[in-house]
C-alpha cells in the first residue's frame, strides 16, 4: 500500500502534503491514520516548531472518502477509529498552518479549520456540503466555522476572498504562490521561542472554548509557565543588549 502522505522538512518547519490525487485528497482511513501518526510524532520533536499541512494546486481535500464510508453501519460510525483523528488534531500543541489551494470541502474544510493559521490560494473554496449526502459534519465543521464567521455564512460555500474578509483565512495568495507564502509564515512562527508559541496557542484556544473568567485564569497560568523558561531569559536579555535572540526551546 503506497503512502498517501508526503513529509519533508525545511529547517524547523515540517511540511505534510496530502497525496491522493486520484480521489481529490479525500480523507480516507489510511490518510487520516498516516496524518495523525505523523502529527503526533512531530509534536514530540523539539526541532519541529511549526507544521504546514497542504494539498495540491487543484485541491486541498475534497471531504471524506465517501466510498469508504458508504457501507459503514450506524454502530460502526459510533466506534470507527477515524473518529479519533479529530481528537488527535486538537491535541497537537505545535502551531499548524493550513496551505489551501482549490477545494477544501467537508473534512477538508474541517482539517483547515483545525489548524491555527490558514493561507489560501485565490482559487480556494471552503464549504461543508455534507447535508447533500444525508449527513452533517462530524469533525468540528458546524462548531468551528460558525464561531469564526457566524451562523448564517456558515451555511454557504465561501470563496478565498470572502473567507479573508470574514476572518476565516489569514492571507490570500496568488496562484502558484500559496505554498510559498504558507511556508514563509510558518518560518516566521518557527523563529519565535517554541515554548512561548505553544503556550500562546493554548491561551488563544482557551479564549475560544471558555468564558472570559476561565480564559483569563488559563492565560495567567500559561504566562507564569513562560516566565520559568530559559527562552524568556534569553529573549529579555537579547532585547536589552539589542541583539538577535537565540532560542533553544528550554
Amino acid at each position: 500500500m503506497r503512502a498517501v502522505l508526503e513529509s519533508s522538512r525545511e529547517g524547523h518547519v515540517a511540511l505534510l502534503r496530502l497525496n491522493r490525487p486520484e480521489a481529490r485528497n479525500a480523507l480516507s482511513p489510511q490518510l487520516m491514520e498516516e496524518l495523525g501518526a505523523e502529527l503526533e510524532r512531530l509534536d514530540l520533536d523539539p526541532e519541529a516548531r511549526c507544521i504546514v499541512i497542504a494539498g495540491s494546486d487543484e485541491v486541498f481535500a475534497a471531504g471524506a472518502d465517501i466510498r469508504a464510508m458508504s457501507d459503514r453501519s450506524f454502530a460502526e460510525a459510533l466506534h470507527h477509529p477515524t473518529a479519533g483523528f479529530w481528537k488527535q488534531l486538537v491535541a497537537v500543541k505545535t502551531p499548524m498552518v493550513a496551505a489551501v489551494s482549490g477545494w477544501a470541502l467537508g473534512g477538508g474544510c474541517e482539517l483547515a479549520l483545525a489548524c491555527d493559521l490558514i493561507v489560501a490560494s485565490e482559487t480556494a473554496e471552503f464549504g461543508q456540503p455534507e447535508i447533500t449526502l444525508g449527513i452533517i459534519p462530524g469533525g468540528g465543521g458546524t462548531q468551528r466555522l460558525a464561531r469564526v464567521i457566524g451562523k448564517q455564512r456558515a451555511m454557504e460555500l465561501i470563496s478565498a476572498l470572502e473567507a479573508e474578509s470574514l476572518g476565516l483565512v489569514n492571507a490570500v495568495a496568488p496562484k502558484r504562490q500559496w505554498l510559498e507564502q504558507a511556508m514563509e509564515l510558518a518560518q516566521t512562527v518557527a523563529r519565535r521561542p517554541p515554548i512561548a508559541a505553544r503556550l500562546a496557542k493554548q491561551a488563544v484556544i482557551a479564549a475560544e472554548e471558555s468564558g472570559l473568567a476561565a480564559g483569563l485564569e488559563a492565560e495567567r497560568r500559561l504566562y507564569e509557565l513562560a516566565f520559568a523558561t530559559e527562552d524568556r531569559v534569553e529573549g529579555m536579555q537579547a532585547f536589552l543588549e539589542k541583539r538577535r535572540p537565540d532560542f533553544k526551546g528550554r
